[in-house]
C-alpha cells in the first residue's frame, strides 16, 4: 500500500479507494463523458467521493486532478466527506418555499443542524436540495431516500427522530 492511500472495510473485505475507482472506471471505459456515471457509481459504492481517489480518476479518465475536483465540487449530489446514517434532504424549491420551507429551515437549525454539514456523532445530515418533485406536496422532506409531503416543523422532528412511520 502507498503512502496516503485508503483502506475501506466493506463487507468484511478490505478494499482500497483506488481499487473501486479502477473497477468502476473499467465498466464506463470507452464511454464518451464518462466522469458524471463514474462519479455516481463511486458514490454509490463508497458512500461519497473520498479526495484520495480524484488523482486516480484524473489518471484513468485522462484528465487532470483540477478538472475532476471541479466536477466533484461544482455538483452538490457529490459528498466529499460519508453522510451521516440519516440523510434528511429540505426542498428549497419556490413551491415548497412559498408553503414553509423557511419554516424547516428554522427548525433544523434551532435543533443544532447546519445545512450541508452532519452532526459531530456521524447520525444525520442535513442539506438543502431545490426540487424533490413533490411540489403539489409541498413543503416536502427526503428521509434516506424516501419522499414527505406536507412537512411541517414537528414532523420534521418526528422525521429527524426517526419515528414517523409510513
Amino acid at each position: 500500500m502507498t503512502e496516503g492511500e485508503a483502506i475501506m472495510t466493506t463487507s468484511g473485505n478490505d478494499v482500497t479507494v483506488e481499487s473501486v475507482v479502477r473497477r468502476v472506471v473499467a465498466r464506463h471505459r470507452g464511454e464518451r463523458g464518462a466522469l458524471l456515471p463514474v462519479l455516481h457509481a463511486v458514490q454509490a459504492e463508497l458512500g461519497h467521493v473520498p479526495q484520495e481517489a480524484v488523482p486516480v480518476l484524473a489518471e484513468e479518465l485522462n484528465l487532470s486532478r483540477a478538472d475532476v475536483h471541479g466536477v466533484v465540487t461544482f455538483y452538490h449530489d457529490f459528498r466529499r466527506e460519508p453522510a451521516g446514517r440519516t440523510t434528511v434532504r429540505i426542498c428549497r424549491a419556490e413551491a415548497c418555499q412559498a408553503l414553509g420551507a423557511d419554516q424547516l429551515v428554522g427548525y433544523a437549525r434551532e435543533s443544532g443542524l447546519t445545512l450541508g454539514e452532519t452532526t459531530a456523532d456521524g447520525s444525520v445530515t442535513v442539506e438543502q436540495v431545490f426540487c424533490l418533485g413533490n411540489c403539489a406536496l409541498g413543503p416536502s422532506v427526503e428521509a434516506n431516500g424516501r419522499l414527505y409531503g406536507r412537512v411541517d416543523p414537528a414532523r420534521l422532528g418526528a422525521i429527524l427522530d426517526g419515528t414517523v412511520s409510513s
